[in-house]
């Protein structure tokens, strides 16, 4: 499944919520901020980002198969740590056959996220 695919899908979902603003790599919208992470140096942005009311801030990730899991596991604790600083939560949308994918990496790594079928 395609990557642009989910995104149209996935801002579809975080429209339905009661969100004050949302940022997405697709077009249209505006980028989500990037960081950098201080152990790797790379640069790490979610795919999707959103504010609810009360100033809580989301983070939202395409939970894709890859070959890099080490890169893709960085990314998703730093960006579930930051969304816990900002009571907000890390959301990781699966489409059809990525699921278990994500929750393998989330329990084995001990990575506090919210995993959705898309």
């Amino acid at each position: 499944m395609k990557k642009d695919t989910c995104l149209k899908r996935a801002v579809a979902w975080a429209e339905k919520k009661t969100t004050i603003s949302i940022k997405s790599i697709s077009e249209g919208y505006e980028n989500p901020q990037v960081f950098i992470s201080k152990t790797t140096q790379e640069e790490i942005q979610a795919d999707l980002s959103f504010i609810t009311h009360g100033g809580f801030k989301h983070y939202t990730v395409i939970a894709l198969k890859n070959e890099n899991q080490k890169k893709t596991v960085d990314k998703w604790k730093m960006l579930s740590f930051l969304a816990s600083m900002k009571k907000g939560k890390l959301y990781l949308l699966a489409p059809n056959g990525h699921k278990a994918y994500a929750e393998k990496l989330v329990n084995s790594h001990d990575i506090s996220a919210v995993i959705h079928s898309l």
